[in-house]
């Protein structure tokens, strides 16, 4: 799928989400996420809805994705991955803040590991964490992408608040 941050690679089992993948990417997590299964380039219902979605977040008109997800992972990679989808729309918060959030205010760095392997991108908003200083910290899709999505949605939040004063 092309979008304004590059190609993303939609991955799915036949009933849920299992990858949302930046294209130039080839490391474990993205094999973990294909399941170590026999792939076929199909199309299927899953993907259709991912790629309507992720259009309709690209043109503004999406804030919340509603899929069925199924990411691969440890159990301790789920807590922290299901804790990124209850930050809100244009919204950062920080790894420590996510830390305490899950209750393990001592694991900022296996927070931000766990974000790392995050294999469903924005989906999955991990770009939403930042470094506590206000910098960007990492992202899989690069810092430029990180950058253009916060970006879109406080731009995206800066018209809807201008559209309802």
């Amino acid at each position: 799928m092309a979008t304004p941050v590059g190609d993303l690679v939609v991955v799915a089992s036949e009933r849920s989400l299992r990858g949302v993948l930046w294209g130039d990417d080839d490391n474990e997590w993205k094999r973990a996420a294909i399941d170590r299964q026999v792939v076929t380039f199909e199309r299927s219902n899953v993907i259709d809805q991912t790629i309507s979605q992720l259009s309709e977040y690209f043109d503004g008109a999406r804030q919340r994705f509603d899929l069925p997800l199924e990411p691969i992972g440890t159990a301790f990679q789920a807590i922290v991955w299901k804790s990124l989808t209850k930050i809100e729309f244009g919204s950062t918060v920080s790894y420590s803040e996510q830390s305490e959030t899950i209750g393990r205010p001592s694991a900022v760095r296996a927070v931000a590991s766990a974000n790392g392997r995050n294999p469903i991108s924005i989906v999955i908003p991990c770009h939403r964490v930042i470094a506590a200083s206000g910098g960007l910290g990492g992202f899989a899709g690069g810092l430029d992408a990180k950058r253009w999505l916060l970006n879109h949605e406080e731009s995206i939040n800066g018209q809807l608040a201008r559209a309802a004063s």
